[in-house]
């Protein structure tokens, strides 16, 4: 019991340092992206925060288990570098003594990273989702910025104009370029306001005095006309499909047969999968020579997540595209993985039995 404490609380000694690390710079880098909407007209300030959060807490169910990998690569690499893991070997101390404690600790982060997963997660997608569409009904042509390139709520849109008046919600020398089926539409108008239909009660855009030109993408004709009045209506664009599924609770993807929907299911079930594959492979990894240090293994150790994590990212987006069947799915990665793991402990296992004798 006191070995088991004393691994324990070596392997949770960087693990608090290492998660607040990697959350607070994944959580600058979210940031400045949609700081930079806000900035740009965007997206209101208010949502900033609210969006950071939401994604902060998707990406626990990643950044626990790359905590964890680390920690224990870094914490039994400590007791390697100080002879001390040299010693428990040769008072008795085997492997599995060192498995049964990075089981334990893996085993109750895979439970955590489970429900992150399988119920969090859908539901911080829906509440961010639900923030983005509220930030495109509160859509304010004042808040932009003359003389600058913005999208508008419809994505298909970029629009630029000469002038902007903030307190009447007017834009003059109107640029809009859209895609359409064909082709691209520009729109050019003298001004522009702001108004709320008084039919529907949605927010419109009324363009004024302009001409639309619409070019083909074939060699061809194209054809321009002028319009006085000309009304675009600010509906927040439909859900796609691949919202839709991340936002869906986890017992609704066990009834589809969609692809899309058996991929998101599949990567949610595998994510504690991952989290204790992750925390085996750490174990041979750790071994270092006292001279080499603690920190000997962490570039291969960052390196072997980045192929295995990047890989089963490239087998889920395999499985909705339907290049790999439901069956073997993404689980081919993490069986694969398996087998490197279950070799490197083998190897490590031979390192124990041989300085016990």
């Amino acid at each position: 019991m006191v070995l088991t404490r004393y691994i324990s609380r070596e392997i949770a000694k960087p693990l608090g340092v290492i998660l607040a690390v990697l959350v607070i710079v994944f959580a600058s880098y979210i940031t400045a992206r949609y700081l930079a909407d806000a900035a740009g007209g965007l997206l209101p300030g208010h949502a900033v925060a609210s969006l950071v959060g939401l994604r902060v807490l998707i990406a626990l169910e990643v950044l626990l288990p790359i905590g964890l990998y680390l920690s224990i690569v870094l914490g039994l690499g400590r007791m390697y570098a100080d002879s001390e893991m040299t010693a428990l070997a040769a008072s008795g101390v085997g492997l599995s003594c060192v498995l049964r404690v990075v089981l334990g600790v893996s085993g109750g982060i895979a439970l955590g990273v489970a429900v992150l997963s399988l119920y969090l997660r859908p539901w911080a997608y829906e509440m961010s989702y639900q923030v983005k569409a509220r930030a495109r009904a509160e859509f304010d042509i004042s808040r932009f910025e003359a003389q600058q390139f913005y999208r508008l709520p419809q994505g298909n849109r970029v629009a630029f104009a000469k002038e902007i008046h903030s307190g009447r919600k007017r834009a003059e020398n109107v640029f809009v370029q859209r895609d359409v089926k064909d082709g691209v539409q520009v729109v050019w108008a003298r001004e522009v306001d702001q108004e709320i239909d008084q039919d529907t009660g949605e927010q419109v855009l009324v363009f004024r005095d302009g001409e639309a030109y619409q070019f083909a993408e074939d060699p061809g004709p194209g054809y321009t006309f002028r319009f006085r009045r000309f009304i675009l209506p600010l509906r927040p664009e439909p859900e796609d499909t691949r919202q839709r599924t991340k936002a869906a609770s986890s017992l609704l993807l066990m009834d589809s047969d969609s692809r899309g929907d058996v991929a998101e299911l599949q990567w949610r079930l595998s994510t504690p999968l991952s989290t204790i594959l992750l925390s085996l492979l750490a174990i041979p990894l750790s071994r270092t020579a006292p001279r080499r240090g603690k920190y000997a293994k962490v570039l291969v150790a960052v390196i072997l997540y980045a192929v295995y994590y990047n890989l089963a990212l490239a087998a889920k987006t395999w499985v909705e595209h339907g290049a790999v069947a439901r069956v073997p799915g993404i689980w081919w990665v993490h069986a694969l993985f398996a087998g490197i793991v279950v070799a490197f402990l083998f190897r490590a296992d031979l390192g124990f039995h041989l300085r016990r004798r």
